[in-house]
C-alpha cells in the first residue's frame, strides 16, 4: 500500500509542476501592443516579419557596439527567436517591436538587450 501510495503522490507532485510552468509560460507572454508609426523599415523590426535563421545577423548589428557581445547575443537571439524580430539600431528602438520590447525578467527588468 506504502509503494501505490508514493507513486499516487508523485504523479500529483508532476501534475502540480507540469500545470506551474504551462502558468508561468502563459503568464509570461506579452499582450499585443498597436504598432507605432515611425520612419524605419518594417521587414525585421516588425513582429513576427523575421525568419529564425536572420536572428543571428541582426543581433550581431544590436549587439555590435556593446562591451558585453555574448551576453548580448545570447539574450537578443533568444528574444528574437521568440519575437521574430530585432529592434533598428544598436539600442533604443524597442518601440517597433512591442513583443522584444515587452518581454520582462522576473525582477521586471528588459530581458532583450
Amino acid at each position: 500500500m506504502g509503494k501505490k501510495l508514493n507513486h499516487v503522490m508523485f504523479f500529483f507532485l508532476m501534475m502540480f509542476l507540469l500545470l506551474a510552468e504551462i502558468h508561468a509560460t502563459i503568464s509570461e507572454s506579452p499582450s499585443p501592443q498597436p504598432q507605432p508609426t515611425g520612419n524605419f523599415p518594417k521587414y525585421g523590426i516588425t513582429p513576427g516579419s523575421l525568419h529564425p535563421q536572420e536572428c543571428g545577423p541582426r543581433c550581431s548589428v544590436r549587439c555590435s557596439k556593446t562591451a558585453f557581445k555574448k551576453p548580448c547575443m545570447f539574450f537578443c537571439q533568444k528574444c528574437c527567436a521568440k519575437c521574430l524580430c530585432v529592434p533598428a539600431g544598436t539600442y533604443g528602438n524597442k518601440q517597433s517591436c512591442p513583443c522584444y520590447n515587452n518581454w520582462k525578467t522576473k525582477r521586471g527588468g528588459p530581458k532583450c538587450p
